[in-house]
């Protein structure tokens, strides 16, 4: 915490919330020139980008909630000069599965080889599979190479997009559900639902829902720096937020920790004046004048804070299960494929097409899915720094993500039946390619308990103050402006209004906000410093 200010003290531009767009908002407005405090409730900053020391008696750190960085531009951690590492992954994914009664699986390499060619066609039994995929892969990243240099800049019109893409490729992955697409274009189940899970991260709903949500959060997972390659932060994800905190300190921003923000003032439909932010901590309730305050909270969140209802008919509903692991070794899989290779990218479980629909489907008629869709990460193959000076040879970390777990499931009297429930079909998923028990490789901790750590969204809404413990605060947007969106405001062309002048939305609320990226961050503060 950093020394107590005094209730009358002004500042340009106050920031509610500590967590990752906050602080790159403070980055860039004290690098301006202009004085910044940033608020944050929890005794520590960072929101959902943390690493933790989960397990008494190891000292590994775990990417707790966010695990892995794409849409942050590296320009962006370039342009803030950020002491932040991000390494790349050798194994872009693996598939166990089970066809014609044989243990098998799909292999994706990074960069793509003869491993992976061959792999196509022993799982599918042709060459036509890979040759859909590179082709649909293709596609993915001439519409990631248009729209990814328009992220640090004032949001462009839609026409003007869709004036640099194909124009097949814009109806196939812009205008048409996600769904209808996959299915034009691979003939193969497991290469369906293989590609289509990145339009699920996050979001629970069918791939042929006609709003296009689907669509809009497979862009944000293949934009990333044109590429859409996902990479491990070197130290965990407390990393990001550490070398994003420091370097806010070191540009001459105010962090206080232990500052829970009650109240935000300011007149809606006001044009220019200010604001003020009324927090409490541990030394009683303070009041401070502001020119801006940058919203790093929920925007239902955001309108509590503003005096307005908990209106749970808005309320977002997160749908994600994380778990946490911390294992003696890594377990065998019943293929045969080299541990170190399979876990070293992205592990998909139950991620079929059909079965990602089954799934929905469950979850959409109250039901926890019977098969839970699920994805496998092992971050410290990538990075051992994790694991601490001191670990023991083969311990690892895995982190497990799994996908139409909505928040309503979890709630109620019945919610922490529901939870350990969820934990068994989930880690049930990973069993059943293992040629061992999966209990038989974990670590324990130091009371003996196995090192296992389980995060639903009502743990993730309790913990972080994210309503329905959403990840991107409720659904993404498409990283541009409608031909009718009114750009007259700097806040409008940054996708970051309120109605209110003083307030601007400065987290995944915001227009390109979602994921690990610090756009919302950032366009908040280029707002602020167009209007100055």
């Amino acid at each position: 915490m950093s020394a107590p200010l005094a209730p009358t003290d002004h500042h340009d531009v106050v920031v509610v919330g500590g967590g990752h767009n906050g602080l790159v908002a403070a980055c860039y407005l004290a690098r301006a020139g202009l004085s910044v405090l940033v608020l944050e409730r929890l005794g520590h900053t960072g929101g959902a980008a943390v690493s933790a020391q989960a397990f008494s008696g190891h000292a590994a750190r775990l990417s707790r909630y966010s695990y892995l960085v794409s849409v942050l531009p590296d320009a962006m951690v370039a342009d803030l000069g950020l002491d932040l590492r991000l390494e790349s992954r050798r194994t872009a994914s693996y598939t166990p599965l089970v066809r014609d009664g044989r243990a098998t699986g799909l292999l994706v390499e990074r960069p793509e080889g003869e491993a992976t060619r061959r792999s196509f066609a022993e799982v599918t039994g042709s060459d036509d599979a890979y040759a859909q995929w590179q082709a649909f892969g293709a596609d993915a990243e001439a519409l990631a190479a248009a729209v990814a240099p328009t992220l640090m800049q004032p949001l462009p019109r839609e026409a003007d997009v869709r004036a640099a893409v194909d124009e097949r490729v814009w109806r196939e992955l812009v205008a048409t559900p996600l769904g209808v697409t996959v299915r034009e274009r691979l003939d193969d189940d497991l290469l369906r639902g293989t590609v289509a899970t990145d339009g699920l991260i996050g979001t629970s709903v069918s791939l042929d829902d006609p709003s296009l949500v689907a669509n809009r959060c497979f862009l944000y997972h293949v934009v990333g720096n044109g590429t859409g390659e996902w990479r491990v932060p070197v130290g965990g994800m407390g990393a990001v937020t550490g070398a994003l905190r420091a370097r806010a300190e070191q540009l001459g921003a105010t962090v206080l920790t232990g500052a829970g923000v009650s109240r935000i003032a300011a007149d809606r439909g006001a044009v220019g004046g200010g604001a003020e932010v009324t927090w409490d901590d541990a030394s009683g309730s303070h009041t401070v004048p502001a020119g801006h305050v940058l919203a790093n909270v929920a925007p239902w969140v955001l309108e509590i804070l503003r005096g307005g209802a908990a209106d749970p008919s808005t309320k977002p509903v997160g749908a994600q299960l994380k778990i946490n692991l911390l294992l003696d070794r890594l377990p065998r899989l019943a293929s045969g494929v080299d541990p170190e290779v399979a876990y070293a990218g992205t592990l998909h479980l139950d991620e079929g097409y059909v079965a990602l629909e089954a799934a929905y489907a469950d979850a959409a008629a109250g039901r926890l899915p019977e098969r839970i869709p699920g994805e496998v990460y092992c971050h410290s193959l990538t990075d051992p720094s994790i694991l601490g000076p001191d670990a023991p040879a083969g311990q690892h970390t895995l982190t497990y993500f799994g996908l139409h777990t909505p928040s309503t499931l979890f709630e109620g009297p019945d919610g922490e039946q529901v939870r350990a429930e969820a934990t068994r079909r989930a880690l049930a998923g990973l069993q059943q390619h293992l040629a061992e028990p999966l209990e038989d490789c974990l670590a324990r901790d130091a009371d003996g308990r196995p090192c296992v750590e389980v995060r639903t969204p009502v743990d993730l809404e309790h913990e972080l103050a994210l309503p329905g413990g959403h990840i991107f605060h409720g659904d993404l947007e498409w990283p541009w402006a409608s031909s009718r969106a009114a750009l007259d405001t700097p806040a409008q062309r940054w996708g970051v209004q309120t109605d209110a002048d003083a307030v601007l939305l400065c987290g995944s609320g915001a227009r390109r906000g979602g994921a690990v990226s610090g756009l919302g961050g950032h366009d908040a503060a280029m707002a602020v410093l167009e209007q100055r």
